[in-house]
């Protein structure tokens, strides 16, 4: 037989009506998620105990007083467990799955009562409605809508139908046959027949189905937790995956709780609304001679009466606590997010768990609203990609996750490695003393019964584990055994107690290995590959909506001893406190928010002792100069005074300074570079001191000249650089030495010295560099030019450039008299290489033109220096 691949065009059917039906999605997902909204807030509005007793009337008008006293015990349960947003979040999924469910199966099961043709052709759809496994109709639904609500809706309504369809089918086939006969004898229209005859007689056979698609719905929307629907599902769906047994008994509580009510209540239903249950329930309340009252049931108008008290009840009670407690505001120094909403996705894994539940209390304390979901990788990189998650913290590349990154990286953005670099391994505990290879494994297949204990199937390790690690070391017949983090760990700490064999999945760092004594199976043939990097991802344009919280996220990194303390801390609260647990590791991290999270701007700006006067700022072209000079134009202002910035060559500038025309600039280069413009104005001037250094001067080739490594090589190669070397700006104190002692000490006086300016010669480096030409340039450490391209600083072994510079301020005569306070600043002013080469790049990305602004941006990332270097008490 020819192999047939379905899957492959199922997948293709997909994505062609992805791609061409989008806009309906689109509508179908407004339309659910209304319906859902409007759902949970009637019934989340309410307080919890005041809508129980909405539900005990209803069950007491139903059913009687003992199920009203059992459905409010029950609700009330649900609220001490603390899990009543999650159980009406699930009944409102219910709700509205089962009435789209309804709305479509009773009139499609009346169509294909009174058509045999149709009968027959919704009979298999039903049919493969029904049997599909439930997990399956999830997949569609996420690649249509994403993760959320509205593919657990649509899920909940595929399976819920066939019951539905079916049992109003049968039930208006089992309506009496003579009776729809004598119905049309006396002339009644088949669609009055249908209302008056066949539809109260097949009420209770219609209402068993309306039942069985309450319970079915129920049953999918806990699996839809899977993919972010929220609800109890969510809550069961975490405690399975973390093995925590204490949750996972509350929600299941909360879901039998849930499916008992509206079990009884659908059931019961069914006597007050067809004609022949009423009959029914009249007889039996007639054959009652004994407890009377406990079979009694209030008329609807009483029911109705007592639902509206309690509405009303509860009505007041919100107003009176919105009064009472009114909006609490945020500092707003620290309220930088003013509320918006970002939503966070997470895998649990102890990494992931850690850093997403550290980053919801740092935007939280920085105002934003945070909410955190966890889904399993595949939804949550399609969540990202597809923009319903703002941001994930575990993406491990370019390894682990390299199926997903190149399914959806298109669409999504790397916020960068925060942690790193990683490793993937197979561990046994250390007393398997003959273990200590995977190539080990297969003479001990016998000891580990041949079984592998892995995490979650989805998992990339999983992927790499099951194509590349048994292939390679010969254990093809060994079972790995998809679970998940929490059941391999559960299934370790089983075996380590009893001292038994067994080979887990693992990877590094984890709390496992200081906890139990493990061994990490060496890997001689590289089979897992090279360690990943954690990186954060985000969705396409998080960056432009978010641009402070995605700066945050870039610089965010974490050290071992830091990631390892706090995912011990998590995993000692236990499940439900990773809030709490990250809050007790921030007190004891005292700091550590405004080290991730820097406000922008430095933390608010205070003003100095002399705000409002005006300084005059000067700089010249050089990197180092213009981001000082746009870093303290920035500071200045934040310290309320008044600055104007001007750039001009060295030597108008030094001579400005000399006449009193500007105040300062921060690029004086001495005792060397700049030594021709000290002499002659150093009287008039003075000298605030040194901010950086040494530096060094130099000329430089692109590395690909292999042959050139020093200044007494250059001589022959001159046809090589067409006997030019290039410069900058003629007025610079380098290009002197360059052309008074470096040319004349290498024999070079036949060069040319090109003088232009710095950008014209880095624009001349940048053009060679990428042709592989030849150039030798004028540079300078530090520059970022470095960093950029691969170059060879030519040696000097003759010291023709003499000594290495120190960068220094240099101000008017009497600066000190006219600014004493910015004059202490300066004197005590220095940057690290770190730090200015950091500021020179950010300004490089800001582009022309946008200096102060990128200058800015810095500083919200660097807070602790601008109190450093500005202090105001």
């Amino acid at each position: 037989m020819p192999e047939i691949d379905f899957g492959s065009r199922v997948e293709s059917a997909v994505d062609w009506l992805k791609d061409h039906l989008g806009w309906l999605f689109d509508f179908i997902d407004t339309v659910l998620t209304g319906m859902y909204d409007g759902v949970n807030a009637v019934l989340d509005a309410p307080d919890p105990l005041v809508l129980a007793g909405i539900f005990a009337v209803i069950a007491f008008w139903l059913r009687g007083p003992l199920p009203a006293v059992l459905t409010f015990a029950g609700f009330a349960i649900i609220d001490s467990v603390q899990l009543w947003p999650e159980a009406m979040e699930t009944l409102s999924m219910v709700l509205v799955a089962t009435a789209i469910t309804v709305v479509v199966a009773v009139p499609l099961g009346i169509w294909a009562a009174r058509s045999k043709v149709v009968s027959t052709a919704v009979r298999p759809m039903l049919d493969f409605m029904q049997t599909m496994p439930a997990f399956v109709y999830l997949i569609p639904g996420v690649i249509f809508f994403s993760i959320g609500i509205t593919p657990g809706i649509i899920a909940t309504i595929v399976f819920a139908m066939p019951p539905g369809v079916r049992m109003t089918e049968l039930g208006i086939r089992q309506v009496d046959a003579e009776l729809v006969e004598a119905a049309e004898a006396f002339g009644t229209k088949p669609a009055d027949t249908l209302r008056r005859v066949q539809l109260p007689l097949a009420l209770p056979t219609i209402m068993a189905g309306v039942n069985q698609v309450i319970m079915l719905a129920l049953s999918m929307v806990v699996i839809a937790g899977m993919v972010g629907g929220g609800g109890l599902g969510e809550v069961v769906y975490n405690a399975v995956t973390r093995v925590a047994i204490g949750t996972g008994f509350e929600s299941g509580l909360a879901v039998v709780i849930l499916a008992m009510y509206l079990d009884r209540m659908t059931g019961a239903l069914n006597q007050r609304v067809s004609p022949l249950g009423r009959r029914a329930l009249a007889k039996t309340a007639a054959a009652v001679d004994r407890w009377k009252f406990l079979h009694y049931k209030p008329t609807t108008a009483i029911a109705t009466v007592g639902i509206v008290v309690l509405a009303l009840l509860a009505g007041g009670l919100n107003l009176a606590e919105s009064d009472d407690e009114g909006t609490p505001q945020a500092a707003a120094s620290t309220d930088v997010g003013q509320g918006r909403q970002i939503d966070i996705g997470y895998i649990p894994w102890d990494e992931g768990i850690a850093s997403t539940f550290l980053w919801k209390e740092v935007l939280e304390q920085r105002g934003f609203e945070a909410e955190a979901k966890q889904l399993d990788p595949g939804p949550l990189f399609t969540a990202v990609s597809e923009g319903q998650v703002d941001f994930q913290t575990d993406a491990w590349l370019p390894v682990t996750h390299e199926q997903y990154w190149k399914q959806f990286g298109g669409k999504m953005e790397d916020m960068g490695s925060w942690y790193g670099p990683t490793t993937l391994e197979l561990s046994v505990p250390s007393y398997m003393k003959d273990v200590k290879s995977l190539e080990d494994l297969k003479d001990h297949k016998g000891d580990f019964e041949g079984k592998i204990i892995g995490i979650e199937a989805s998992a990339g390790m999983m992927g790499i584990l099951k194509d590349k690690v048994v292939n390679e070391y010969g254990l093809e017949d060994w079972e790995v055994v998809s679970s998940s983090t929490s059941s391999m760990l559960a299934e370790l700490e089983r075996a380590y107690q009893a001292e038994e064999p067994v080979v887990v999945t693992l990877w590094s760092p984890h709390w496992a290995y200081s906890k139990y004594d493990m061994t990490k199976l060496e890997d001689p043939k590289g089979a897992w590959g090279s360690g990943d990097d954690v990186h954060t991802t985000a969705r396409k344009g998080f960056a432009k909506d978010e641009p402070v919280v995605a700066e945050w996220l870039r610089d965010f990194t974490m050290k071992e001893k830091e990631l390892t303390s706090l995912e011990e801390m998590i995993v000692d609260a236990g499940e439900g406190n990773e809030q709490e647990a990250v809050r007790d590791w921030l007190e004891q991290n005292e700091g550590y928010v405004d080290k991730i999270a820097p406000l922008p701007g430095g933390g608010g700006a205070t003003e100095g002792k002399d705000a409002g006067k005006t300084v005059n700022l000067g700089y010249f072209p050089w990197d180092e100069a213009i981001a000082s000079t746009y870093l303290w134009q920035n500071v200045l202002e934040d310290r309320g005074y008044k600055t104007n910035v001007k750039q001009l060559d060295p030597g108008p500038l030094y001579t400005a300074l000399a006449e009193g025309q500007m105040d300062v600039q921060f690029d004086a280069w001495l005792p060397v570079t700049h030594e021709q413009y000290w002499e002659r104005f150093g009287d008039d001037l003075t000298d605030v001191g040194s901010w950086y250094g040494p530096t060094t001067l130099e000329l430089s080739v692109p590395s690909y000249m292999k042959d050139v490594k020093s200044l007494e090589d250059l001589k022959d190669h001159k046809g090589d650089f067409e006997g030019k070397i290039i410069g900058i700006e003629a007025s610079a104190g380098m290009m002197g030495i360059l052309k008074d002692k470096v040319v004349n000490e290498y024999g070079l006086e036949d060069w040319e010295v090109v003088s232009s300016s710095t950008s014209s010669m880095l624009a001349e480096l940048e053009r060679a560099y990428d042709k592989k030409e030849p150039v030798v340039v004028t540079l300078w450490s530090p520059h970022w030019a470095y960093g950029k391209w691969d170059l060879t600083k030519l040696e000097d072994p003759k010291g023709a450039w003499g000594e290495g510079d120190d960068i220094h301020t240099v101000a008017k005569k009497d600066f000190a008299e006219d600014f004493p306070e910015f004059h202490k600043w300066l004197k005590d002013f220095t940057l690290s290489e770190e730090e200015l080469s950091s500021l020179e790049v950010e300004i490089q990305n800001g582009g022309e033109g946008n200096e102060k602004e990128s200058a800015r941006t810095w500083m919200e990332d660097n807070p602790e220096v601008i109190d450093r270097i500005a202090p105001v008490s």
